[in-house]
């Protein structure tokens, strides 16, 4: 447990480094150990693991001698904002941790943290919404969150959960109008 919370710390204090602009992370070779260090700091469920990876991805370039796979299919074939609620950035982040750790051959050991990150950032935007329509976006992360953690992909998302989610948002917003 000290050389993870060493690892988390370090890669934090380079990440702040960098957003002051003390240091660039392509400064020198990076080391397997450094890349893995930073790969771990950015796909923790917490909202600071979320932001730091969000902000790498809006400044690729300063991480480009990482290598890392930014690639994405959001969402893969299921609903990137399912009834308007914004998940796109959450499957990115999602795709990017499972590529990533994949092709640093360490996928099968962080699945289940990487899964619970996702739904941990999916409740994080289902927090933003409204208590009137929060309960349908929560039901939507839930859905999506079984469906990575039990198939590997949102793609098993069946569109009749999105149907029930929207029929919840539907009657929601229904009864709240009919109490104004």
């Amino acid at each position: 447990m000290p050389r993870r919370l060493a690892t988390l710390l370090a890669s934090g204090a380079l990440a702040l480094l960098v957003a002051l602009g003390l240091a660039t992370p392509a400064a020198a070779a990076v080391s397997r150990e450094q890349k893995l260090s930073v790969l771990s700091a950015w796909t923790q469920t917490s909202a600071s693991s979320y932001n730091a990876w969000n902000s790498a991805r809006l400044n690729k370039a300063a991480w480009s001698e990482y290598a890392f796979d930014w690639s994405t299919d959001y969402c893969s074939s299921s609903p990137d904002n399912p009834l308007g609620f914004a998940f796109e950035l959450s499957c990115y982040r999602h795709d990017f941790g499972y590529r990533n750790h994949k092709a640093m051959g360490i996928f099968a050991a962080n699945k289940s943290r990487l899964d619970s990150a996702f739904y941990e950032d999916l409740k994080r935007v289902c927090a933003t919404y409204n208590s009137i329509v929060r309960p349908a976006c929560l039901s939507l992360a839930w859905t999506y969150y079984q469906a990575v953690s039990i198939f590997g992909s949102v793609a098993a998302v069946n569109p009749a959960d999105i149907e029930r989610a929207a029929k919840m948002k539907a009657d929601a917003e229904r009864r709240a109008g009919l109490r104004v």
